[in-house]
């Protein structure tokens, strides 16, 4: 048996998905446990795993001890994070270029989480030993080879208010990027992703498998057959500025995977975030209004060649 009292990260989720978050069991062993009096809050038998958890509430479940964590926290190492900015509730990264977000199927073990989480619990920030179902998470991603200011949440107030706005779409991402070609001055794209295994593919038409996309952009600067590109994406899907300007005719210089013939590294950066509530934003509602940027080098060398 286990006894266990919920935290101020624990609550306001179901049942079910703590235990699935907490143990090993098996799912078909997790609700048959919940119908067989294996999970008790507060003395009383719980049988409907939608039952929403409230901080203090004391559970004992009646499980075989394998199923249960060893939590054993190790720190990385890898290296440092660059913070931009930092509160209670969230964190405010830029990601080098080259560096993972999560762990992928290359094996990669050097992981911007993985900094992040290490960074925190260096801090005292992050207890493994004190969390049952909650650790540090980013509420955004970005990929491999691009660069710039990613979200992570340090509790789940702030990973499921964060998650909320960029949803509802009040948190604005801009990107700066370097295009093969001269584009039009500006557009307003959109189309329909295809995610496929290693790449993503947009049709001008739906199809059962595809995801709308909406792509903003204005060119900034033109030189030698390239141009300086600001997008804003209105959502955020996988390769989603990637593919859609390859669409257009226009891939990413040096973005061979999308069929730039230019020899040269990638220029992605997510380089500007905007808090932009409609409401009083909860728990987050100090962020209202706020706005991160961050300097650009490949933007700004790209702008003097030009003037």
């Amino acid at each position: 048996m286990k006894e266990i009292i919920i935290n101020e990260n624990d609550a306001s989720q179901r049942l079910d998905k703590f235990l699935a978050k907490y143990t090993t069991i098996p799912r078909g062993m997790l609700y048959k446990g919940l119908r067989k009096n294996c999970v008790r809050v507060n003395g009383v038998h719980v049988r409907d795993g939608k039952y929403i958890l409230s901080q203090g509430d004391a559970l004992r479940l009646y499980f075989p001890d394998e199923f249960f964590p060893n939590v054993q926290f190790v720190s990385s190492d890898k290296g440092d994070i660059d913070v931009v900015y930092e509160d209670e509730n969230i964190i405010i990264i830029n990601k080098p270029r080259g560096i993972v977000v999560h762990a992928d199927d290359k094996g990669s073990t050097d992981t911007l989480l993985g900094r992040m989480t290490d960074y925190l619990y260096k801090k005292g920030e992050y207890r493994p030993e004190k969390e049952h179902s909650f650790a540090p998470a980013f509420c955004n991603r970005l990929d491999r080879n691009t660069s710039g200011l990613i979200i992570g949440a340090k509790n789940a107030a702030a990973l499921r208010g964060v998650n909320e706005k960029i949803r509802r779409r009040e948190i604005k991402k801009f990107y700066l990027c370097v295009v093969d070609g001269i584009t039009q001055k500006s557009g307003s794209l959109t189309a329909y992703l295809t995610r496929g295994e290693k790449m993503s593919f947009v049709k001008d038409v739906f199809d059962e498998d595809s995801k709308l996309i909406k792509t903003n952009y204005k060119t900034l600067a033109a030189k030698n057959g390239k141009s300086l590109v600001k997008v804003e994406i209105e959502t955020g899907r996988t390769h989603q500025i990637r593919a859609h300007m390859a669409h257009i005719s226009h891939p990413l210089s040096g973005d061979v995977k999308y069929g730039s013939k230019s020899k040269c590294p990638l220029m992605l950066t997510a380089y500007k975030l905007r808090f932009d509530f409609k409401d009083d934003g909860g728990t987050l509602g100090y962020l209202t209004g706020s706005e991160f940027e961050i300097p650009v080098p490949f933007a700004q060398s790209f702008s003097a060649e030009n003037s």
